[in-house]
């Protein structure tokens, strides 16, 4: 109905919101005018899938009025708009440089910001996107381009009167992608060093949660001992954990799509096995029984049973906030990657195997967790962070696994 009305310039619109349950967008937001000619009472509605969303929809059909845009343009999404638009945008660029631009358009930012409308995109919004491109390990080149097309799409939006201030001239961004490569060439160096030391955030973000939700500090301390990203942890099934063996099949992750979170395969696209060590079995063995049998069940949720994601944890936990009080300012919560591969090389585990508990591609990637070579210079021992009546049982483990 949007794509077919056009507002009359300086009418005057009442707007109101119905909650109808069993929809799957329960909240139907409405504006309402009348008709200067015929007098007709004409409306507008969308449906949302929370209050909020159903708030903001009619403030922007009314702030599109005022600038005399319709109702079609002021809610198309950032996917539509870019389709409808592109040749506009690309125009004065050599034909080498299409390929490169429409990739990135189609690959990172449509899946990232295409279910946004146009005028809903922030900077910030636009940051945190980026920065996820980054910590995607893309590169430099590739992450440039992909800015690039986006930049482009939303100054023709400028153009349009759509928006007043293109939301992604992003700066800094190329200091944040050389931190890091500076990670990547030492990840031991973001490792916690022992299981203190991780228990203490963990229950710190407890304590900050809302109701002080003990979920949160099971998802830190597994994704820990596990070497797991957080969107694998939120994708792990009932199914994927065979308790008598203590192995996790790690075969999905949650990540941001069109619409919100969704399930989808590992980076590699390849499942692969990860030991589950005692100290956490007990957690494991818990969260199993309050999943119930389901295999598809989730074993890790959010306080409502949703899904979770980095950014979720980070925002219901105050994560920065948290870690910067502890002295962990450094703190991410990829870094709990980060700490598990390096206590795995610490106890023992085979490069080879080490890489296939990591999923890496390449092996040289696997080699910079390993110890230093500073440590064989001076003769020191490595700090193994599990006991060490574990470490004979990790080895063994791993020989179940591969």
């Amino acid at each position: 109905m949007t794509d077919k009305v056009i507002l009359p310039v300086g009418v005057r619109l009442s707007t109101d919101i119905e909650y109808r349950p069993n929809r799957p967008a329960p909240y139907r937001a409405l504006v309402r005018w009348f008709d200067p000619v015929s007098k007709r009472r004409i409306s507008l509605s969308e449906g949302k899938h929370d209050e909020d969303q159903a708030r903001q929809w009619p403030q922007t059909i009314i702030e599109a009025a005022e600038a005399g845009l319709s109702p079609s343009l002021a809610t198309m999404k950032l996917a539509d708009y870019g389709e409808a638009n592109m040749s506009l945008a690309l125009r004065g660029l050599e034909l080498k440089t299409h390929d490169p631009y429409l990739s990135g358009w189609r690959q990172r930012v449509v899946p990232a910001l295409g279910h946004l409308p146009v005028r809903m995109i922030t900077n910030g919004a636009v940051d945190r996107t980026v920065q996820n491109w980054i910590a995607d390990e893309h590169s430099r080149s590739t992450v440039k381009n992909t800015i690039a097309v986006l930049v482009r799409v939303m100054e023709q939006a400028v153009r349009d009167g759509l928006i007043k201030v293109n939301p992604a001239r992003v700066t800094g961004w190329q200091k944040l992608y050389k931190q890091a490569e500076d990670e990547l060439l030492d990840p031991r160096a973001l490792a916690l060093p022992d299981w203190e030391t991780l228990v203490r955030p963990a229950e710190a973000l407890v304590a900050a949660s809302h109701d002080r939700y003990r979920g949160w500090e099971e998802v830190v301390l597994f994704a820990a001992c596990t070497a797991a990203q957080i969107g694998e942890v939120s994708g792990c099934r009932v199914g994927d954990i065979d308790t008598t063996r203590w192995i996790w099949t790690v075969r999905r992750q949650t990540t941001p799509a069109p619409g919100g979170l969704t399930d989808k395969g590992t980076k590699g696209k390849r499942a692969r096995k990860v030991p589950i060590i005692e100290e956490i079995r007990p957690l494991v063995a818990q969260r199993l029984l309050s999943a119930g049998p389901e295999p598809d069940a989730r074993l890790f949720t959010g306080p409502r049973g949703g899904r979770i994601s980095t950014a979720v944890l980070r925002d219901a936990t105050h994560w920065d906030t948290v870690v910067t009080k502890l002295g962990y300012e450094h703190l991410r919560r990829h870094d709990l990657r980060h700490t598990g591969l390096t206590w795995f090389a610490d106890a023992g585990v085979q490069v080879h195997v080490l890489r296939r508990i990591a999923g890496h591609g390449s092996l040289t990637t696997t080699q910079r967790y390993l110890n230093p070579r500073e440590l064989h210079q001076t003769g020191q021992k490595p700090q193994v962070a599990w006991s060490q009546r574990h470490t004979a049982g990790l080895r063994s483990l791993y020989e179940l696994a591969f």
